[in-house]
């Protein structure tokens, strides 16, 4: 494949820098990345993995774009406002990289249809907002052997991991089983800086490239938290035995998906 002199100038950024070039270029030209969720994490995650070239990315989400996203939800404008999500997010990506091509999936996200979305893909993005998805997204992801980046905001704090198939914990490992229901409040009820999305999200992203690229260290095997109050990220070292992990341990105990209770804007994974 060669490049047009357009892409030549659009990636000159890019192929400039040696853990990327022209070689990596055309990696992530030829990649697929889906995300779940174009909220306020898929969002950036959306805008920044479309402006690096990813050649193919799909967005899932059943959700229509409400006034209330516009203070995070940055790939949606305001006469998106009534639009479906998907819709308005692959509009935004499009116009801004032709060279991207965005499949949308205006559905739910069920353990009828995950396995058959995610199965042509090469990386996974959590993006969703509340635990029975991201519980859901995980066991998917490990049983079909699929890497994801599970990030969560709420307030001024936010939170993300990486799971790769065999060389670390899933995210089971980490959070047993999703919290009782209304033991952790929701976002509508505890609210979210609008920048932590960007800021959470973008790292999103950056896990995605990496990935693609093969280049730098992952966040597996690690916990990165943000506290944007304080300005201070800590990355926690997660526990290395994963032998008993229900879903990705050596004789798991889940091996059908769950479609748990599902709660609305419940706190995105922290």
């Amino acid at each position: 494949m060669a490049f047009t002199n357009e892409q030549i100038e659009r990636y000159s950024r890019h192929i400039i820098l040696k853990e990327v070039g022209a070689k990596g270029q055309k990696k992530l030209l030829n990649a697929k990345v889906l995300i779940i969720g174009a909220g306020g994490l898929g969002a950036p995650v959306a805008m920044y993995l479309a402006a690096a070239g990813i050649g193919t990315i799909g967005i899932a989400d059943a959700d229509e774009v409400d006034l209330s996203n516009l203070q995070r939800q940055i790939v949606h404008q305001t006469a998106d406002v009534g639009k479906p999500k998907v819709q308005s997010a692959k509009e935004t990506m499009e116009a801004m990289n032709p060279d991207v091509k965005v499949i949308t999936y205006h559905e739910f996200i069920s353990s009828e249809n995950i396995l058959d979305i995610i199965k042509d893909y090469d990386f996974i993005i959590d993006g969703t907002d509340n635990f029975p998805a991201k519980f859901l997204i995980n066991d998917a992801c490990v049983m079909a052997k699929k890497p994801f980046c599970h990030a969560g905001i709420i307030r001024f704090q936010g939170q993300l991991m990486t799971y790769v198939p065999g060389k670390g914990p899933c995210y089971r490992c980490v959070f047993k089983n999703p919290p009782p229901k209304d033991a952790v409040p929701t976002c509508k009820q505890a609210g979210v800086i609008g920048a932590m999305g960007g800021v959470i999200g973008s790292l999103q992203a950056m896990e995605a490239v990496k990935y693609i690229l093969g280049v730098g260290e992952l966040l597996t095997g690690y916990l990165l938290t943000y506290d944007a109050l304080k300005m201070q990220f800590r990355k926690i070292k997660l526990p290395a035995d994963t032998h008993t992990c229900a879903v990705c341990g050596d004789h798991p105990t889940i091996t059908e998906l769950i479609d748990y209770e599902q709660a609305e804007c419940d706190g995105t994974g922290l």
